[in-house]
This record gives structure tokens, sequence and C-alpha cells, in this order.
């Protein structure tokens, strides 16, 4: 029986890293999902923007 490697995880990004503060504005650095409402942000892949919640997919544009 052969070693299996293990796949390094990826880091953990904080609630906080969310949001960016501009000149005393609050904004938001990431989408929200169109289906869930806000509150709900998606996660940034490589090819695609993803809800974690419900499924929701938008695929980027080369």
């Amino acid at each position: 029986m052969a070693d299996k490697e293990k796949k390094a995880k990826a880091p953990r990004i904080a609630k906080k890293d969310y949001f960016k503060l501009e000149g005393g504005k609050l904004t938001r650095t990431r989408k929200h999902c169109p289906k869930c409402g806000p509150g709900v942000f998606m996660a940034d892949h490589a090819n695609r923007v993803s809800c974690g919640k419900c499924g929701y997919t938008e695929f980027k544009k080369k």
C-alpha cells in the first residue's frame, strides 16, 4: 500500500477581511449572492465565483 500524499489546505479568511475601510466609508471586498441576499458572501475561485450556502455559481470570463 502506497502512502497517500496530503493535500495542503488553503488558509481560512477571517470575516474582517471581507470589508475594507476607505476614507471613513466601509466597502465590501466580496460579492453578495443574488439568491441568498446581503450577508452571504460568495467564494472567489480561479475560474468562478460561487455561494457556499445555496450553490449558485457565476463563471468568470477569460
